[in-house]
């Protein structure tokens, strides 16, 4: 066993500073605490460079790592001891000093519809605000006769948006919104027609890769089924060779022994969509490849082409 004395000095756990992240912050703190009741833990927050751009689509500006490098650093670098994430927000190849040690208890995974009751409810030609290809290739999917707005931002910022009538509707997690007190808020979108984005409602940590004493901290608010779920749909995403700007859409559930993936894939415009849906052992590690393969054979050129799959 690892030696926890290492660990007289307060648990340093970095996020980001926004009012979400630190909520999640919050609630990883939390659990540490009742988990390991000995120990000093302190939030150290820090302004990630995807904060600080809102005018211009994420994807455009450096994907997820815009979310995730200033934390990395610091982490790197021996200033905290791990990060919270929200995992949907973390690149799916990650730096070899740096190991997803914990995920917490996963929360909904369904997106909120604000500002209409149902999709099919808003008026001919609305603008949908959303900077998520995912969201956005799905609402044009759905309603191809609407528009797709440019929204950035936290939840607040985005909600001041659509009050400013920047867009007639726009589009949110509900782990988001659960987790900062906001329930009963906007219209839940069936997950039977609307997928989430991989690794959606889960809260990842992350450590140092060597750090032996804080990844045995960690193990102790790890969710088996939680982790399991995600890790297989991160290694969908591998699999596909996807980016910050390919529309990919899965949902895993746990069953006793195995997982049940069902995956989308469409294009930008919404306009083709393939979807197929595998179960495999939970310890078949290939079960998401394979999953991957089928999506990309039966997916036309203006899908494949936003796909690069390892060795092609």
């Amino acid at each position: 066993m690892p030696d926890l004395s290492l660990k007289a000095a307060p648990l340093r756990l970095g996020t980001r500073a926004s009012p979400l992240a630190m909520a999640q912050a919050h609630e990883a703190r939390d659990r540490l605490c009742a988990a390991h009741p000995e120990l000093d833990i302190e939030i150290v927050p820090v302004t990630a460079s995807g904060d600080k751009i809102l005018d211009r689509p994420l994807a455009d500006i450096g994907g997820k790592a815009l979310w995730t490098k200033e934390l990395d650093a610091w982490l790197v670098q021996g200033e905290i001891d791990c990060a919270v994430h929200s995992l949907k927000d973390v690149e799916t190849i990650r730096p070899p000093e740096i190991a997803i040690t914990a995920i917490l208890p996963r929360e909904d995974v369904r997106d909120v519809l604000v500002g209409a009751d149902s999709l099919a409810d808003l008026p001919p030609g609305a603008r949908i605000g959303t900077s998520a290809p995912r969201r956005a290739a799905q609402a044009l999917h759905a309603r191809p006769d609407c528009t797709v707005v440019g929204i950035r931002g936290n939840v607040q910022t985005r909600l001041a948006k659509l009050q400013a009538g920047e867009a007639d509707a726009t589009l949110l997690a509900m782990a988001g919104l659960n987790r900062l007190g906001m329930v009963d808020f906007g219209t839940p979108l069936d997950p039977a027609e609307w997928l989430p984005a991989p690794g959606q409602g889960a809260i990842a940590i992350e450590a140092r890769s060597g750090d032996a004493a804080t990844r045995h901290i960690l193990s102790a608010i790890d969710d088996p089924g939680s982790h399991r779920c995600v890790m297989a749909e991160r290694a969908l995403l591998a699999a596909l060779g996807g980016n910050c700007h390919s529309p990919i859409a899965v949902l895993t559930t746990m069953g006793i022994a195995d997982l049940t993936m069902r995956a989308a894939l469409l294009s930008r415009d919404g306009t083709e969509r393939v979807e197929a849906t595998a179960t495999f052992a939970a310890a078949d590690l290939d079960g998401p490849a394979r999953l991957a393969a089928e999506l990309l054979k039966r997916a036309g050129p203006a899908i494949r082409e936003q796909f690069t799959p390892p060795g092609a």
